[in-house]
């Protein structure tokens, strides 16, 4: 169930930080200062813990495990 979980999130998060339709889904607009790119670094990051998850090893440079 959380290997399921992990793939919807990171079908989602990269479909968002793609945003093939130049801003229509945008959680916050880009043009709000200091917090315009924060939904962009969330599903960033989102992503990046999704994959991290599924294969199982640390990917980031100063992650041990």
């Amino acid at each position: 169930m959380k290997k399921v979980l992990a793939i919807v999130l990171a079908l989602l998060s990269s479909v968002y930080l793609l945003n093939p339709t130049a801003g229509i889904f945008e959680l916050l607009p880009d043009n709000i200062p200091f917090l315009g790119n924060v939904d962009e670094g969330l599903a960033a990051y989102i992503l990046y813990s999704c994959i991290e998850y599924l294969s199982g090893k640390p990917i980031g440079l100063f992650r041990q495990r």
